[in-house]
């Protein structure tokens, strides 16, 4: 153990216990300069979540992060392309997770109505998740900021095409075949966010919210209505 303020001795590949095979290569520029780009982005993101976007300035994100001002800037010259940027950052990573999810959740291939059913649940969990929150921050102060909606805007673009992906995934290429589908994701969607805006001050369990059976009749009634007839 180091103690605090001190430093080991210099290690070689002689004398120190990274001789051998096993030294790792130093880091390059390119890999250092992601590492603190993520380490800001998280730091971006916890401090909207938490603090909200009154509460995320630069220099609350510079020291959550523990990076300088140069080193801040350099990466992100704005407020605006910072937040915007630990928004998609989240985003995109969430997205990753909720494949992941779905992998498992879908694993024994349900059927149709037992499909969408899950299906929902999982679309449903998301709107109560970190990214979520960091988003509803920064729509709210896009009405009134122009520099943070142009941002917004270029994003959300981007991001509404990941989102689509992930859900024929989620659904599955048969449900996705149905000539419904899309205008029920849209449907979802923005009944869904509408939904769990409320979150926002009501404390109750996500899991029993009676729009989910709503949801789910609805769903049905959309994909297999024309199957039934």
């Amino acid at each position: 153990m180091v103690a605090r303020g001190a430093y080991p001795a210099p290690v070689t590949a002689d004398t120190g216990p990274l001789a051998g095979p096993d030294v790792c290569p130093p880091r390059t520029r390119s890999a250092r300069t992601a590492d603190s780009r993520a380490l800001i982005l998280d730091a971006a993101v916890a401090c909207l979540v938490e603090d909200g976007y009154a509460g995320a300035s630069t220099l609350a994100v510079q020291a959550r992060a523990g990076v300088s001002r140069g080193r801040l800037l350099h990466h992100f010259p704005s407020r605006a392309e910072l937040l915007v940027a630990a928004a998609g950052h989240v985003s995109t990573t969430l997205l990753a997770e909720v494949e992941t999810r779905a992998a498992a959740l879908m694993a024994d291939q349900p059927p149709g109505p037992e499909r969408v059913d899950r299906a929902i649940d999982l679309m449903w969990a998301t709107f109560h998740e970190p990214p979520f929150w960091a988003a509803m921050e920064l729509w709210t102060a896009a009405r009134t900021d122009p520099g943070l909606r142009a941002a917004l805007q270029v994003e959300e673009r981007g991001l509404r095409t990941a989102i689509r992906r992930v859900a024929d995934g989620i659904w599955g290429p048969e449900i996705a075949a149905a000539p419904l589908y899309a205008e029920l994701c849209e449907l979802l969607f923005t009944s869904m966010r509408g939904v769990a805006c409320v979150y926002a001050f009501a404390d109750r369990p996500a899991a029993t919210d009676p729009h989910l059976a709503l949801w789910k009749r609805l769903a049905a009634r959309m994909l297999f209505a024309h199957a039934e007839g």
